[in-house]
């Protein structure tokens, strides 16, 4: 019985696309996915001591996880078969497993790979458990969903999540360069033009692969610019516009205008991004992001105020919902200005990193046993609510290290506020300290 979607039948001679033909022969020859199949990486820790496990490839589309899949079952010699929970159910599970069976009797172990294994409910998903359990097969899923959220715990327990990430455009330009090799020329396309496409693929190595086909079946005289191919894939370009220059460009705009305190130009530059588009939510959590890094202490009322206008669009839809937003944008944008808790923040994870293996002063420590209080942990702590003006003014810093500053307020919105409080109990520690 053949297996399903098994390619081997197929026609030797048929015409083969693109990305079936570039489909690596080893995973040395995989692009990207370096944390899962690189050097001390999972799969490659499993193959080297023969324990390979079932697992699930969690990703977008178009990243490798069905070709690392084939790739694993040559690695370890079990035959490879795939199914789609598209278009499998439950008696094409029992044939699948039957054939495992078999095939295991015969001394041949088997890889089953489930693509989208997401779309199988939980009794399909349970279905495949005791098959696993005696070693009848080994699961390989794929899926572009969260698994915690979309597959049973039981099944997670028994297969490790793996998560292969978009291809970024290194990886993709290696990629356009094997498809020049394999078709025998270079892509038409100047510089700039060869960039944007390969952000038009938005890390989707498969999708990169159809456009390369497309683009080298045209007839041109010269390097296609940015602006012809724009015109050849008006399209296809538009699908993928959202990681292109022109996303970049507007949402830059948007975040500058709104840093600027010009809410005409905010509402302008949000028009024109769902004019092309933009996915709603997306503006929403830019917006929210707005709200921590250039607004802050400042009017802490501004980050309520974005994630009410987001929970609204949520309840309302589009388009009605998206006025929410746009109230939001302008309460950002006339709203005072500060990144002070930004820049505070920044310099802490840096000395955070330089200094990561200093503890804290002892006086600090919890002391929960006599060898702990022996050694001096909690020794000389200064009870706050017990000090004058309900302020001690101890060092909590680690006691080799020099006292920073971290946070300095600006003189607008509720920071004033705050940097005179920061400023009064700056007073106090050098009172208390001298």
């Amino acid at each position: 019985m053949a297996d399903l979607f098994d390619s081997e039948d197929l026609s030797k001679e048929a015409p083969r696309p693109l990305a079936d033909r570039l489909r690596p022969k080893s995973l040395s020859e995989v692009i990207g996915q370096r944390q899962v199949i690189g050097q001390d990486a999972p799969l490659t820790v499993m193959l080297e001591a023969g324990s390979l496990g079932s697992v699930v490839f969690w990703g977008p589309p178009g990243v490798g996880k069905t070709t690392i899949a084939r790739l694993l079952a040559d690695e370890t010699d079990l035959h490879f078969v795939q199914i789609s929970a598209i278009f499998s159910g439950v008696p094409e599970l029992r044939k699948v497993f039957e054939a495992a069976k078999q095939r295991r009797k015969a001394g041949k172990g088997t890889l089953l790979f489930v693509d989208e294994i997401h779309r199988f409910n939980k009794a399909q998903q349970d279905s495949f458990l005791p098959h696993m359990e005696d070693g009848t097969i080994l699961l390989v899923g794929a899926t572009t969903e969260n698994p915690s959220f979309e597959l049973n715990a039981a099944l997670l327990s028994r297969a490790q999540v793996l998560v292969l990430e978009r291809l970024d455009l290194a990886d993709l330009e290696r990629l356009a360069q094997r498809a020049e090799v394999e078709l025998g020329k270079t892509l038409p396309l100047d510089g700039p033009a060869r960039e944007n496409l390969l952000e038009m693929a938005d890390g989707d190595g498969r999708a990169l692969l159809n456009l390369i086909e497309q683009v080298m079946a045209w007839t041109v005289s010269e390097p296609l610019t940015s602006q012809a191919l724009g015109q050849r894939l008006m399209k296809r370009a538009a699908q993928y516009d959202k990681s292109g220059d022109a996303h970049y460009n507007l949402i830059s705009a948007l975040h500058k205008s709104v840093r600027g305190s010009d809410p005409d130009a905010a509402l302008y530059w949000f028009a024109r991004m769902l004019d092309a588009g933009e996915d709603p939510r997306y503006l929403a959590r830019r917006i929210t992001r707005m709200s921590v890094e250039d607004i802050g202490l400042a009017d802490p009322q501004a980050q309520t105020i974005c994630l009410q206008s987001w929970e609204t669009f949520e309840r309302l839809g589009s388009p009605e919902g998206e006025l929410a937003i746009a109230q939001a944008l302008v309460y950002l944008a006339l709203a005072p200005k500060s990144n002070a808790t930004y820049v505070a923040y920044k310099a802490a994870r840096a000395d955070a990193k330089k200094t990561g293996s200093l503890i804290p002063p002892k006086h600090i420590l919890n002391a929960p046993t006599q060898l702990m209080k022996d050694q001096g942990y909690g020794s000389g702590y200064a009870y706050d609510h017990d000090a004058e003006d309900g302020f001690s003014g101890q060092d909590y810093f680690p006691e080799t290290m020099d006292r920073p500053e971290y946070y300095a307020p600006v003189e607008r919105g509720f920071e004033r506020d705050l940097k005179k409080r920061l400023d009064y109990f700056s007073k106090l520690r050098s009172k208390r300290s001298s």
